[in-house]
């Protein structure tokens, strides 16, 4: 399904991947209507794409002003608001299985019958919340990566119940919308890129408790190593291009070491009360608590000048 100039978006949670998620379809041309049953949230809506919105112009990611697209985000005073005439409706509230039970009930009353229905949940199968509704099969998750508008990938989980067609056309919007997404044959929990993270994210824990690295070089090893590797390169090609032969070379050179490094990790290891405190008070000293903010804004100024690079490259290969 091909997203259209002006086609009916519609937003469910003002929170900050509804935010983003209301920038990449607005950025995209569509009318983006978003609801949240909290005031809060749909107050700092406003500010909050603007901010979006004008960081993407300063690095160059913009084909148009950011007022003129902001003016395609409107605040719906009820989720049968946003949802009347919309084709594709993007999900984000909280990440918790009564919550999505709750809103999918809602969201499969209130919206037209061949709209798609799409989560933005990061660990919760689709299944588990689509199965007692009767329009299950229109139901599918998408997960981003925070902020969508900057990360463009997206994994398209089906449910046991999804339509093929419906997971087809959800594809064929979101890469309209400027997006990457990636198709999971079947559901797993945590799907594809957090059970990447959390193998990373184990480990660097674990060489940090017992004494190997500190946080701050751990973090380099990652953003000034692998980090500028894997912005342009995954993990297989990496490997096809690590061993003069390709794949099958590498796992010839290298697997059993690999393996031996990782047949530790089970069973899970819990992290002590201990560790969380000493790393907490590594990055309160390399980040102070009142920085966290501010950090996270030159966070995504980075990451839209690298995504304005890695187009320009893309550009040039093709």
């Amino acid at each position: 399904m091909a997203l259209a100039r002006g086609q009916k978006i519609g937003i469910v949670g003002a929170g900050l991947i509804g935010r983003a998620w209301a920038i990449v379809f607005a950025r995209a041309g569509a009318a983006v209507a978003v609801f949240d049953t909290e005031p809060k949230a749909m107050a700092a809506l406003d500010g909050a794409v603007r901010n979006g919105l004008e960081a993407l112009a300063a690095a160059g990611l913009l084909t148009e002003a950011p007022a003129t697209i902001l003016r395609r985000v409107t605040l719906s005073s009820s989720l049968a608001e946003a949802c009347a005439g919309a084709e594709y409706v993007q999900e984000s509230v909280a990440e918790t299985l009564a919550a999505k039970r709750a809103i999918f009930a809602e969201l499969d009353r209130a919206s037209p019958p061949a709209c798609i229905l799409a989560s933005s949940t990061s660990t919760i199968p689709g299944s588990l919340f689509a199965e007692p509704l009767r329009g299950r099969a229109r139901i599918v998750v998408a997960h981003p990566v925070n902020p969508p508008y900057l990360v463009p990938l997206v994994e398209l989980v089906p449910t046991r119940y999804s339509d093929p067609d419906i997971v087809t056309n959800a594809k064929e919007l979101l890469e309209d919308a400027g997006q990457v997404p990636i198709v999971l044959n079947r559901e797993v929990e945590g799907f594809v890129l957090n059970r990447l993270q959390a193998a990373l994210v184990t480990e660097a824990f674990r060489l940090v408790e017992e004494g190997y690295v500190s946080t701050e070089d751990l973090d380099k090893t990652v953003k000034d190593g692998l980090g500028l590797r894997w912005f342009f390169m995954g993990p297989f090609e990496t490997a096809d291009l690590n061993a003069p032969g390709g794949v099958r070379d590498y796992v010839r050179r290298y697997a059993a070491a690999i393996q031996r490094l990782t047949e530790r990790e089970t069973p899970p290891h819990p992290w002590p009360e201990e560790l969380i405190d000493r790393i907490e008070a590594e990055r309160r000293l390399v980040l102070p608590a009142s920085k966290l903010a501010e950090r996270a804004q030159w966070r995504d100024r980075r990451l839209a000048a690298l995504l304005a690079h890695k187009l320009a490259e893309d550009r040039k290969g093709r």
